[in-house]
């Protein structure tokens, strides 16, 4: 749901951004205006306002000597302009605040929540439109024309357009793979080479998982072979070789122990385990023996090993850390060798589904075509007749559309033209549109955006730039009237703008303790007269104040009612 007249910036809170030290302004409704000389830190106030809105940030927007800076601010909102399941909005309070830290990381929060800098722009661009200095620029840029056209048409285009998109999507994949099953045929048959040749290796192989394992235990017993011997023929020896062995001594025990234990029972206990202790060296005396036996002194095994294991290291280092991965490298091998076998085949159905899919992006296209060239007539009146208002009424405006390329907006190239004076030939706004022209073109456009938008703030930072005198007067009239239906906050060094305002903030610079800061004061009506005849002629004489005073009491006089047509938007029908 858009927002509804009432909504806006009501305060701003910045602190150690640029040469800000600590402000906060309080904003009303209506047209508000920050004068100041040149330098004093007016479109510094801009540029927090943009951080705070999700522009990118500066590690070199900290104030010097200060840890991180920090901007807030706060809209007083009526209709509920954002998304209550995303930023719950309580008593119509959206507060949006941001923290820089002297890496230019930062930190943004919606209502006292974490947030990403993509959440702050999404809220924000239905509550703020900021235009800064540089948007003179980007308005020269024949990319923006097509989305200026289609905003202005509204959500006929915007239907369209998210149709488009996501069928250009669809064929842009379907293209992508079609290329890629139609590359270089000697490139194929290379690659189907190698992944034969290397399901083949992997199958020659027979691996079977866990054999590595086994392999590196054969391994070490047949190195160790005559180790093994020497060491169970001594064991052997040790037990049962001689008189003086384990076996025979303790069988000279138990022999003793027999002898005794009819004169003292008690003897029999250890009897037992004595002779049991014997029985258990004869068997592992035999054991032994055997184990000896049977030791294998097999050179040509040991061979037969280390060449499975030096196999078994060269498939690793060319397919898998392990037989697994090994393994699962050849099922992939063998799948991707069998999607290029059926290439042709897919390469014919993807044609076929290229084609179907072309088709419906073109009619797409067409109809975004013609609900362009159907609406560029009623927009680009819409912007002659603001022109008009702003002393431009000579020139003319049009919409040029021109076939394109099917891409993600469509099939067609949008450049706006002019021609500043009669008989002179339409020609690209980069062409023709001096400084002061393109700051009244780019405000016609935004009071015709206006009347789509309902944008309950607009910000403006120096739109005056190139503009004076009578032209002055009328942009001055023509925020005004913007005025009545958003709130607008412009930085401006025209003295017809200041007096037009239902806020005028004076922006300057002092000095204490060392350091630069920026003072914003807002004036009452004897201090505005006198800021307004710094403006008008850099002296507050009687004769500037006498002056002052009566562009305030002209503004005062006039209606906010505002000019021009309104805006139609033809669909066509079913639109």
């Amino acid at each position: 749901m858009g927002p509804t007249r009432g909504s806006m910036l009501s305060e701003i809170h910045i602190q150690n951004f640029a040469l800000i030290d600590r402000l906060s302004v309080k904003l009303g409704p209506g047209l508000n205006v920050l004068t100041g000389e040149t330098g004093a830190g007016k479109s510094i106030i801009i540029d927090a306002i943009g951080a705070i809105l999700g522009e990118r940030a500066e590690a070199d927007q900290v104030r010097s000597g200060t840890e991180r800076a920090s901007v807030d601010a706060c809209f007083r909102l009526e209709g509920q302009p954002v998304d209550d399941e995303v930023v719950p909005v309580e008593d119509g309070l959206l507060v949006i605040s941001r923290e820089i830290n002297r890496t230019g990381r930062s930190q943004a929060r919606i209502n006292g929540r974490p947030a990403t800098l993509g959440m702050v722009r999404d809220v924000a661009r239905g509550v703020v439109d900021i235009h800064g200095q540089h948007e003179h620029q980007s308005l020269l840029s024949v990319e923006r024309h097509v989305r200026i056209l289609d905003h202005w048409v509204g959500d006929a285009a915007s239907s369209l357009l998210q149709q488009i998109r996501a069928k250009h999507r669809a064929w842009t994949e379907l293209r992508r793979e079609r290329d890629r099953l139609l590359t270089d045929e000697r490139a194929r048959s290379r690659q189907m080479d190698l992944l034969r040749f290397q399901v083949d290796e992997i199958d020659a192989a027979k691996l079977a998982p866990g054999e590595e394992e086994q392999l590196q235990a054969d391994r070490l017993r047949l190195a160790s072979a005559e180790k093994l011997a020497a060491a169970a023929a001594e064991a052997a020896s040790l037990l049962s070789d001689d008189e003086t062995s384990a076996i025979a001594n303790l069988s000279v025990a138990a022999a003793r122990l027999r002898e005794v234990v009819r004169i003292d029972p008690s003897l029999a206990r250890i009897l037992e385990a004595a002779e049991g202790a014997l029985y258990q060296l004869e068997d592992a005396a035999r054991e032994l023996e055997a184990y000896r036996e049977g030791i294998e002194f097999n050179p040509h095994r040991l061979n037969q090993v280390e060449e499975r294991l030096d196999l078994l290291r060269t498939l690793k280092r060319k397919y898998g850390d392990t037989i697994e991965e090994i393994l699962a490298y050849r099922d992939r091998a063998e799948a991707e060798l069998l999607e290029i076998e059926c290439s042709e085949e897919r390469a014919q159905q993807l044609e076929a589904d290229l084609r179907a899919a072309e088709e419906e992006l073109a009619a797409l296209c067409s109809e975004m075509s013609a609900l362009r060239h159907r609406n560029a007539a009623p927009f680009a009146a819409a912007v002659m007749h603001q022109l008009a208002d702003l002393g431009m009424e000579k020139t003319s405006f049009k919409v040029d559309i021109r076939p394109a390329p099917m891409g993600p907006d469509g099939a067609d190239a949008v450049e706006f033209l002019l021609s500043a004076n009669p008989g002179e030939p339409l020609k690209p706004l980069a062409r023709v549109a001096s400084g002061g022209e393109m700051s009244r073109i780019m405000l016609a456009l935004k009071t015709v955006m206006a009347q789509t938008d309902r944008i309950p703030v607009m910000i403006f930072d120096e739109i005056d730039v190139g503009v004076g005198g009578a032209t002055g007067t009328v942009l001055a009239h023509k925020l005004r009237a913007l005025a009545q239906t958003s709130q607008v906050l412009c930085v401006t060094h025209l003295p017809q703008i200041a007096a037009a305002a239902d806020g005028h903030y004076s922006v300057r610079k002092e000095e204490a303790d060392g350091r630069t800061h920026v003072v914003v004061e807002r004036l009452g009506e004897q201090e505005r007269l006198g800021e307004l005849a710094r403006m008008l002629g850099g002296a507050q004489s009687a004769a500037a104040m006498e002056h002052a005073r009566e562009m305030r009491a002209s503004f005062s006089r006039c209606s906010h009612a505002p000019s021009g047509p309104q805006r139609t938007v033809t669909a066509g029908a079913g639109q």
